[in-house]
């Protein structure tokens, strides 16, 4: 942003009264100029945030999409046949990196003009593709809590998260969500063990949906053209405060105890579009308890 000094007016005795009236029309022609200059800054943050774009298909077995999200009439596309929505998605933001996960889907995220506010970060460790955009505020104490050195960065603490919960299960993958405070939203796949895992923040500050194409694969992205391109109406916003895996589908992490529940999502033409879950606050599950942590155990299909 623009530097703005301070600037140091003489003042001669006999003229205080005009001087007077001078300050006050020089004081409001400054701050209608600072007002102005700040709202050219956040609008050219918004404009950037619109350009950055991220996606992800997963197939069926990786990622079983919600029956609820399937809109009667959704005019939807087979994403993964022939790349039809990668390719959609290159065309659209030129230079795009297109992560090809094999039969499982594919991940893809353009890689200019992002978000300063909210940033973009990708990394591959030991076979868990990570992609991440936002922001972690307690990221010293997470680095801390994983045994990370200083270098690492959000998409990192991700990774060790999920690896920490998979392999050695300390506490339910709630806790592991919650853990984690900013403004994010992260897609993770392990092609070790053919599972994902995803999430986006309390307030749901990262734009994401999630949708179901014509044959039931799960999309994922933060641009809405892209969803209608794949999924027809077969979409809507991902639940804020919430994550999916592979083994135990959408839950809350906010609410861990309740069940979620859909709630058919009518656009303004009165055409179903997908569902928006909601937590259900009379509907409770029934809790199993903490697992026994062991260091040989895999929890990858408890959590």
């Amino acid at each position: 942003m623009r530097n703005y000094g301070t600037t140091l007016t003489m003042v001669s005795p006999n003229s205080r009264s005009s001087s007077s009236n001078s300050k006050r029309s020089f004081i409001t022609r400054t701050l209608f100029a600072f007002r102005n200059e700040t709202n050219r800054v956040f609008s050219s943050l918004i404009f950037r945030s619109t350009i950055y774009k991220m996606l992800a298909v997963f197939d069926k077995s990786v990622a079983k999409s919600p029956d609820a999200l399937q809109s009667p009439e959704s005019d939807s596309v087979y994403a993964l046949k022939d790349g039809i929505l990668a390719h959609h998605f290159s065309s659209v933001y030129p230079g795009s990196v297109i992560v090809n996960l094999g039969s499982a889907g594919l991940l893809a995220y353009s890689v200019e003009k992002q978000n300063p506010l909210l940033p973009r970060l990708f990394a591959v460790v030991d076979d868990i593709f990570c992609l991440f955009q936002g922001h972690i505020e307690n990221v010293a104490q997470l680095k801390q809590q994983y045994g990370l050195n200083k270098a690492a960065n959000e998409v990192i603490i991700v990774i060790e998260a999920y690896r920490t919960l998979r392999d050695r299960g300390p506490y339910p993958a709630d806790q592991v969500v919650r853990d984690i405070q900013g403004k994010f939203v992260f897609v993770l796949y392990d092609s070790s063990s053919k599972t994902s895992f995803f999430a986006s923040d309390v307030d749901g500050s990262v734009p994401f949906h999630w949708g179901t194409d014509s044959e039931g694969q799960l999309v994922l992205s933060d641009d809405v053209e892209t969803m209608k391109k794949g999924c027809g109406k077969s979409f809507a916003p991902f639940p804020k405060g919430c994550f999916f895996t592979t083994s135990g589908g959408l839950r809350s992490y906010e609410h861990p105890l309740n069940e979620l529940k859909p709630v058919p999502r009518v656009d303004s033409s009165g055409n179903v579009c997908g569902a928006n879950f909601k937590v259900d606050a009379e509907a409770r599950k029934e809790s199993s308890g903490m697992p026994r942590v062991g260091s040989a155990a895999n929890w990858s299909s408890n959590y």
